[in-house]
C-alpha cells in the first residue's frame, strides 16, 4: 500500500505511464479515505498496488524503511521510453546493474516513490 496525495494523479501515473489497469476503487467517506487498486492482471494470482488517499492529506514523509517497488518487464529500454513519452520521470537510466548483467532502471511516481524496472527473462 502506498499513501498518495492526489488519488487521480496517481491512478493516471500507474495506468497511463506504467501501463497498469485500474482494477477497482473503494470510497469510505465516513472514514475519510479512498482506495484504488492497480495491477497488470485480473486473475487471482496477480500482484496489485493499493493506493490510499487519506482525505485532506497533502504531504507524507516517505520514511527510511521503504526502499522501492520492483516490477519485472520484458524490455527495460522500451518501458523507459514509454514512461518518458507519457511524462514520467526516469531517475536511473536503463543499463546493467553494478557488477552484473541484469538490466534495470528506476522511475519515480508523482509522490516520489521509486520503482525499479527489472528486465526479465
Amino acid at each position: 500500500m502506498l499513501r498518495v496525495t492526489d488519488l487521480q494523479r496517481s491512478i493516471d501515473f500507474y495506468t497511463r505511464v506504467m501501463g497498469m489497469t485500474l482494477l477497482r476503487t473503494t470510497e469510505r467517506p465516513e472514514q475519510k479515505y479512498s482506495l484504488a487498486f492497480v495491477g497488470y492482471g485480473s486473475n487471482p494470482e496477480h500482484a496489485e498496488i493499493e493506493l490510499t488517499y487519506n482525505h485532506g492529506v497533502t504531504h507524507y514523509d516517505l520514511g527510511t524503511a521503504f526502499g522501492h517497488l520492483a516490477l519485472g518487464v520484458s524490455d527495460v529500454y522500451a518501458t523507459c521510453e514509454h514512461v518518458r513519452a507519457h511524462g514520467g520521470q526516469i531517475t536511473r537510466e536503463p543499463g546493467p546493474v553494478a557488477g552484473g548483467t541484469r538490466v534495470i532502471a528506476f522511475v519515480a511516481d508523482p509522490d516520489g516513490y521509486k520503482i525499479e524496472l527489472v528486465q526479465y527473462p
